[in-house]
């Protein structure tokens, strides 16, 4: 019994980071853009919520990648802002491509809210992909 749960305090210390950097991530990425998804939540503004929702997922794919293959903390931490990086860049990316998409999202058009989520999503699971170690 105590060999089995002689990884608690380990698994204890990656989650909180985990669950610290999705949150670092969720504060960071709401900042960045330029629509306030929390607001339109709050709102109940279906199209802030599913862009922030899949832009969540895309994070949390090559982090819960990072975690399961990190050295370290400090490894996992580094792979962590890597992904947070990525989403960022996924979201200035579709900016480029439909400057307007914030207004639409904020306007409560879903097909704007589900183009940048998929485009998320997508550029989360090339990222996770991507993250490989040699050690």
């Amino acid at each position: 019994m105590i060999a089995s749960i002689a990884g608690l305090p380990a698994f204890l210390l990656y989650f909180v980071i985990g669950l610290a950097l999705t949150a670092a991530f969720l504060v960071i990425y709401n900042l960045t853009t330029a629509h306030d998804e929390v607001a339109l939540i709050r709102n109940n503004v279906p199209a802030g919520a599913v862009s922030l929702g899949l832009s969540l997922l895309g994070f949390v794919l090559p982090l819960s990648k990072a975690l399961s293959q990190a050295g370290s903390i400090v490894d996992f931490v580094i792979w962590g802002l890597v992904a947070l990086i990525v989403q960022i860049g996924i979201y200035w990316l579709m900016r480029l491509f439909m400057p307007n998409i914030s207004t639409r999202i904020a306007s409560g058009e879903l097909a704007a809210a589900l183009f940048l989520g998929s485009a998320s999503l997508a550029g989360g699971m090339i990222n996770a992909a991507a993250m490989t170690y040699t050690p």
